[in-house]
């Protein structure tokens, strides 16, 4: 793909991104801009939810890890406004619990940052995302493997960090600074 318009009809397809990292977001909205795209910008699922009600979007992309609402609890309110709406998660926190809960709530797929405007409106574009390419060939390593059962057990609490932590029968602050560190590779 290029930076050529895919949408050059009369009504230009709306884009709501929303995204903590205001220059993320302002260099994304400029590339779906050059693609064709009207685009709206908020740094928090509150803030998208406010916009997406006042103009709603056509697609959607959301970042899975924000300040206040994560993009998970955001999923279901924007998909509530419009069933059709094509809605991507983006996260630098990958994980295979998140993605299978992204897309058992509706989003039409789940990206990892590094992405860029191409694998964006490549995500949105799809019909169904490939569950199958999330999981990895070789095997994870065990702290690969401990970090993505906190994850699943993250998602089943809603992000609960107490009800996390009794599940898993850690200390909270024990969860809270795994959950701090970045997640281990392989």
């Amino acid at each position: 793909m290029s930076d050529e318009p895919l949408f050059d009809g009369e009504e230009q397809p709306h884009l709501l991104l929303v995204d903590d990292d205001p220059t993320f977001t302002r260099v994304m909205a400029r590339a779906m801009s050059s693609r064709g795209l009207r685009v709206s910008t908020a740094g928090s699922a509150e803030e998208g939810l406010l916009l997406a009600q006042q103009d709603l979007p056509d697609y959607a992309v959301v970042d899975l890890k924000m300040e206040g609402d994560s993009g998970l609890v955001l999923l279901p309110k924007l998909l509530e406004l419009d069933a059709e709406m094509r809605v991507v998660i983006l996260t630098g926190y990958s994980s295979i619990a998140t993605a299978v809960e992204a897309i058992k709530r509706g989003a039409c797929n789940y990206l990892c940052k590094p992405a860029d405007a191409d694998d964006v409106l490549a995500a949105l574009l799809t019909q169904h995302a490939d569950l199958d390419s999330l999981v990895p060939d070789n095997p994870m390593s065990v702290d690969r493997l401990q970090w993505e059962h906190i994850q699943r057990v993250l998602a089943e609490h809603e992000g609960n960090i107490s009800a996390t932590a009794r599940a898993l029968g850690m200390h909270r602050r024990t969860l809270q600074r795994k959950l701090q560190k970045r997640p281990v590779r392989r």
